[in-house]
């Protein structure tokens, strides 16, 4: 399982990736094509839904690698026991919204499928198609911090520092 946590969340990170590239390949073209007076319609939309993927899919690997923006002042200057129940408590924190993050993410694909909403911009995009790479990466998302969750509660160091002594 834990082989496949890490390639998921790897997966993830490899297509946010893909989308920065894909935002990178939109907006040259809508620099040269505005330099050479054509226009593209609904190019800035895609660029915009680029964008959203690669961001909500990244949150995933993000977090299994430790680079999420951490406070932890207050948890150092805990002693062991009470670091590790606070860090647990927020975690569990993050695992509601997280959870609930993927649920209306889900809510929102399946309302915009059902109500057939589309883009106002040039493109006319059908909305339901770039909001599944916003479900899809709090979905892996929730699972990442889940995952992390009970590892914290079995007495499993952090991931981050696992990877940290790796590479060490």
């Amino acid at each position: 399982m834990r082989r496949f946590l890490d390639r998921l969340y790897l997966v993830s990170g490899g297509l946010a990736a893909v989308f920065m590239v894909a935002l990178l390949v939109a907006i040259l073209m809508l620099i040269v094509t505005r330099q050479i007076g054509v226009h593209i319609g609904g190019l800035d939309a895609y660029a915009g839904y680029f964008m959203a993927a690669a961001g909500f899919l990244a949150l995933a690997h993000t977090f299994s690698r430790g680079e999420h923006i951490r406070v932890t002042l207050l948890l150092s200057a805990l002693p062991a026991k009470g670091s590790v129940r606070l860090d647990i408590f927020a975690l569990i924190v993050a695992c509601a919204i997280a959870g609930n993050l993927a649920w209306f993410s889900c809510k929102l694909v399946l309302d915009s499928y059902a109500y057939n909403d589309i883009s106002t911009g040039d493109d006319a995009t059908p909305l339901w198609i770039p909001q599944i790479a916003m479900a899809i990466g709090t979905i892996i998302f929730f699972i990442a911090i889940l995952d992390e969750t009970i590892r914290r509660c079995k007495g499993i160091p952090p991931a981050s520092e696992n990877d940290e002594q790796r590479y060490e």
